[in-house]
């Protein structure tokens, strides 16, 4: 991967930053106190900036065509203060630096979310082995996945960014080559919508999610189980000590799992005593949501809610598709430091990724993956902010 800073995308890049915001230090900064320069870049010929959006109620997100990574997500609290909710970093250095800090912060994640069971999968009667980059497993499309590709990135207007990106035939070992069109927007009710296009010209798999790192309390520098989350699912998908899904569906009712009623992730997010969250030392595993029904997502209805008491900012998710992997942060205490040289602690933030369930080709069962020539996939996930007094 080349990695080269070039005057003229400089120039660009301060042309952009005149727009975005306040002055420091001579800097002119974005509301969330990102440097648009610092994401000003050449990789592999591609140019890559950090973009801007914004809605008339004041609210930001920036997001760098870098892996289509939300960076900031500026949101106002129960006071009326501006407060980021999601992880990252401040400069494209580190997004890109996948040996020294390695992250799927805010990311638009593919060719296929989560985890393929020994990196196989069959189509067409044809096997094909894929990267095998966590526990012998392929996690969020290999090691050179869409997080990790620069998307081509035009913005209409200034609540909305449209990405693209060209897969081709063989990428990371998936066949078929596949156009993807991610987009962005900032609407009028202070959400952040996302939807996932793509098609294909030979039978694929594919799964998109974006893999943000919410914390609402407003301070990352701090543990954030304290926040209460609703999941809309009576049932869940275990896994084995791999993080692999066992083909077993399983009820939520009587376990550590059952947030039908919202309550605080600390209840259980430690709870030593049931095998899947001291496994994952927290939760990182699939609900089965009851927003779809009959190979049909309901994108109306809420599947997730996230609630900080500490701030009042409460986030609602909607989706179309059938399973929400949430993931509390449990590999996070690393030591890097990140946004603000703020070192993120264990279970500071939680992400909730909208899903086929995962290893879904290698479970004929389970809501299918596939693509074929002549269809188009279509994803939708909208993360839906409010204050709650």
């Amino acid at each position: 991967m080349k990695l080269k800073t070039r005057n003229f995308f400089v120039l660009a890049g301060a042309c952009m930053a005149l727009m975005c915001g306040c002055q420091k230090d001579g800097k002119t900064l974005t509301q969330s106190g990102l440097d648009p320069l610092a994401f000003d870049s050449v990789i592999n010929g591609k140019e890559v900036h950090l973009y801007t959006l914004k809605n008339a109620n004041g609210m930001e997100a920036c997001i760098t065509n870098f892996g289509g990574r939300v960076v900031s997500l500026m949101v106002p609290d129960k006071d009326g203060k501006m407060i980021d909710v999601v992880l990252g970093y401040d400069n494209l250095l580190q997004y890109t630096d996948s040996v020294n800090s390695p992250s799927d912060f805010g990311s638009t994640v593919g060719r296929y979310a989560n985890r393929i069971k020994d990196g196989k999968i069959t189509v067409e009667g044809k096997e094909y082995q894929l990267p095998r980059n966590n526990f012998g497993h392929c996690l969020h499309g290999g090691t050179s996945g869409w997080m990790y590709q620069v998307y081509d990135a035009q913005q209409p207007n200034d609540s909305t960014l449209v990405l693209t990106l060209t897969s081709p035939d063989g990428d990371n070992g998936f066949p078929g080559e596949v156009k993807v069109t991610a987009t962005y927007s900032l609407t009028a009710d202070n959400a952040l919508d996302c939807k996932y296009e793509a098609t294909t010209d030979k039978e694929t798999v594919i799964n998109m999610t974006n893999h943000s790192y919410f914390n609402l309390n407003g301070d990352p520098s701090q543990e954030a189980m304290d926040m209460v989350m609703y999941i809309n699912a009576d049932n869940w998908t275990p896994a084995d000590a791999t993080y692999m899904t066992t083909g077993e569906i399983k009820p939520v009712e009587g376990t550590p799992m059952d947030f039908r009623e919202a309550h605080a992730i600390l209840d259980h997010v430690n709870d030593s005593t049931f095998d899947q969250i001291k496994n994952a030392t927290g939760y990182d595993h699939n609900w089965c949501l009851n927003t779809y029904k009959d190979g049909k997502g309901d994108d109306s209805q809420v599947a997730v809610s996230l609630f900080s008491p500490k701030t009042g900012i409460m986030l609602e998710v909607f989706t179309n598709e059938p399973g929400m992997q949430v993931y509390t942060g449990n590999f996070q205490g690393t030591g890097i430091a990140c946004k603000k040289g703020i070192k993120y602690p264990k279970h500071v933030s939680v992400c909730l990724e909208s899903q086929k369930y995962p290893d879904s080709p290698n479970k004929k069962d389970w809501p299918s993956p596939y693509l074929k020539p002549g269809e188009k996939y279509y994803s939708h996930l909208v993360y839906k902010f409010s204050v709650k007094k």
